[in-house]
C-alpha cells in the first residue's frame, strides 16, 4: 500500500531527529516543568479549540445545577468522572488531529478513519454523560 506524503515539517523532523534513549536522574525541577507545560496544554486546549469551550460552558452548568440541586456527594463524583472522560477524549482526539494534519494535508482514507474513531470516541463520552446526568438530574425535578 502506497503511503501518503509527509507534510513539508514532518520531512523536516523526519531528516533531522535521531532518537536518543539516556536514563536521566529523577528532578524536582523537571517534575515543575512538565506540570507548566501540561498547564500550557491545557489553556491552549481551551483556547483553540471550539469543542472544548462548548463542553467548559455545559461543565458549568451541569455544575451549577448539581449545586443548586443539593446532588449526593456520589452523584457530584459520578459527574466530575463524566465530565473528566468527555475532556479527556476531546483532548486526546484534538491531539490526534493534529498528529494526522502534521503527517499530511492530503485526503488519504486511513487518516479518516483515525480522525472519525476518535470524534466517535468523543460522541460516546459525550453521550454518556448525558446518560449519567438524565439519571442524577431527571429525579430532582419528578
Amino acid at each position: 500500500m502506497e503511503c501518503c506524503r509527509p507534510s513539508p515539517p514532518l520531512r523536516k523532523f523526519m531528516d533531522n531527529s535521531t532518537i536518543m534513549l539516556e536514563d536521566q536522574k529523577f528532578s524536582i525541577r523537571d517534575r515543575f516543568k512538565s506540570f507548566y507545560y501540561a498547564g500550557v496544554g491545557i489553556k491552549q486546549f481551551f483556547r483553540r479549540e471550539h469543542n472544548a469551550r462548548i463542553h467548559l460552558t455545559a461543565a458549568i452548568v451541569v455544575s451549577l445545577l448539581a449545586w443548586r440541586l443539593k446532588v449526593s456527594h456520589m452523584e457530584a463524583v459520578a459527574l466530575v468522572v463524566v465530565i473528566g472522560l468527555v475532556w479527556v477524549t476531546e483532548m486526546l482526539n484534538t491531539c490526534l488531529e493534529k498528529a494526522m494534519d502534521f503527517i499530511t494535508r492530503e485526503e488519504h482514507p486511513e487518516i479518516k478513519i483515525i480522525k472519525d474513531l476518535a470524534a466517535g470516541a468523543v460522541l460516546i463520552a459525550a453521550i454518556t454523560a448525558v446518560i449519567v446526568g438524565l439519571f442524577i438530574f431527571i429525579p430532582k425535578f419528578l
